[in-house]
């Protein structure tokens, strides 16, 4: 079977570019071994962001008496909150097969490989393309120490799937992933703790938003150790597990029912017979140019296989970008202006050059902060904890925002379209904000500037 267009994979970079292809009149043939949606659908971003809202939902109940609901009492089934996460996941997996069977993509359930640049093998079938693009995503990574193999050593997928709230819950890895369940158990009444390698939890994130993060967490209860490396996972006698890790030169151990090894993510390129295509990729992913492209004409890289920047919405806006290079059409993506979250509580948004990153480029730069208990929005919610910190060119150009309080991410994007469509200091001091609303902090921060 011939098509114009062959995709692999189909989570959010490869259903979006097969969708768009075909409303361009492309004939495309879409392979997935795994269930439509990938793994942002199925075991990372839907999945995850429906036990965020459950630990949002417990939180706001043990702090019902700061809004005069006093004697409540609540009990937490955990066997429904996961329920419910299945359902909103089917009913997504659902929504995107309609979508491929009304725009006449043709779905293969079947795990793809290449035999050569222009020929898929899948099913004991072949199929070839004018133009093939990778999506296959990536897996769970796993530290290389003593004990990493033990079956009681959880992957995100694993947690996902747990049908019990653990009663102590260390998390190796500081990272978007850990740091997402170190909130959703604790608010479910896990006793936390988070062993990070590097100085700061959320390393990608601005300093002063993980520092007020770290303090938020900690004041909820949550363990965090910093500047810390796992040596060793181990069983105990009485079942328990055990972790070794060194901090500070001394070695430490910290004992919990579970573990989550959520230490990031490798490109998923195993079993696609790259070599047979003449694919240029090492462990870190596929290589690709600005346009998505490989080593081979002909064939593209989108998403974490590339591991250019693992968002599931960076995944889908670099299969547009491989589309139109397919087409020959001009864009005007901007890969440098991205827009990331993290749904902890309180969550975090971000978007463009933190204040490290200036620095380290010998950049001078202007910064305005604001804080979340200055917000009447906030403050009527209950959701006083936070900090907004714009960051601007010496001319006054926007080039970051940092937000760590309710609503972060919806704020980051709003800051994210400000960069993108070029605004300066003078031009967002025109923008009128509505009165009250979160999105005030984005002014209080332009305010500040010096």
């Amino acid at each position: 079977m011939h098509s114009d267009l062959i995709i692999i994979g189909a989570g959010p970079g490869g259903y979006e570019t097969a969708l768009t292809a075909a409303k361009r009149g492309m004939s495309v043939t879409l392979f997935e071994g795994d269930n439509l949606g990938g793994t942002c659908l199925n075991r990372g971003c839907i999945p995850t962001k429906c036990l965020c809202r459950n630990a949002e939902v417990v939180s706001q109940f043990k702090d019902a008496e700061q809004f005069g609901i006093d004697d409540f009492t609540f009990s937490v089934d955990f066997g429904k909150i996961m329920e419910r996460k299945d359902g909103i996941v089917a009913q997504l997996r659902d929504g995107i097969a309609m979508l491929m069977k009304g725009a006449k993509v043709n779905v293969v359930n079947e795990y793809a490989s290449f035999r050569d640049a222009k020929t898929i093998i899948a099913g004991g079938e072949e199929y070839t393309a004018d133009n093939i693009i990778i999506a296959t995503g990536s897996d769970s990574r796993s530290l290389p120490i003593p004990g990493h193999d033990l079956d009681c050593v959880m992957d995100s997928t694993d947690l996902l799937s747990i049908d019990h709230i653990p009663e102590s819950l260390t998390i190796i890895g500081g990272g978007v992933i850990g740091m997402e369940f170190a909130g959703i158990f604790n608010s479910l009444g896990s006793q936390v703790t988070v062993i990070e390698f590097m100085k700061q939890i959320l390393p990608p994130f601005d300093s002063d938003i993980s520092k007020r993060l770290k303090q938020a967490m900690t004041k909820k209860g949550v363990k965090i150790i910093t500047s810390a490396a796992a040596k060793a996972i181990a069983k105990n006698e009485d079942g328990d597990i055990v972790v070794t890790y060194e901090c500070k030169g001394k070695e430490e151990t910290v004992v919990s029912t579970d573990l989550l090894m959520a230490v990031g993510r490798a490109p998923r390129v195993d079993g696609l017979n790259l070599e047979a295509a003449g694919v240029e990729y090492s462990k870190r992913g596929i290589s690709v140019d600005d346009n998505m492209r490989t080593s081979v004409p002909g064939i593209y890289a989108i998403g974490d296989v590339n591991a250019r920047m693992m968002l599931a919405h960076v995944a889908t806006f670099q299969g547009l970008r491989a589309l139109n290079a397919i087409q020959g059409k001009e864009d005007s993506i901007r890969m440098d202006v991205v827009p990331s979250a993290v749904f902890t509580v309180p969550e975090c948004g971000m978007v463009g050059l933190t204040a490290d990153q200036c620095k380290e480029r010998g950049m001078k730069v202007r910064t305005g902060q604001s804080f979340f208990r200055a917000n009447g929005k906030a403050l009527a919610l209950g959701e006083s904890e936070g900090l907004c910190k714009l960051i601007f060119t010496e001319e006054g150009l926007l080039i970051g925002a940092h937000i760590m309080g309710v609503q972060a991410a919806d704020l980051a994007q709003q800051c994210a379209d400000m960069i993108n469509a070029g605004f300066t200091i003078d031009k967002m001091e025109d923008v009128i904000f509505g009165h009250p609303t979160v999105s005030e902090v984005i002014m209080s921060a332009l305010h500040a500037v010096k």
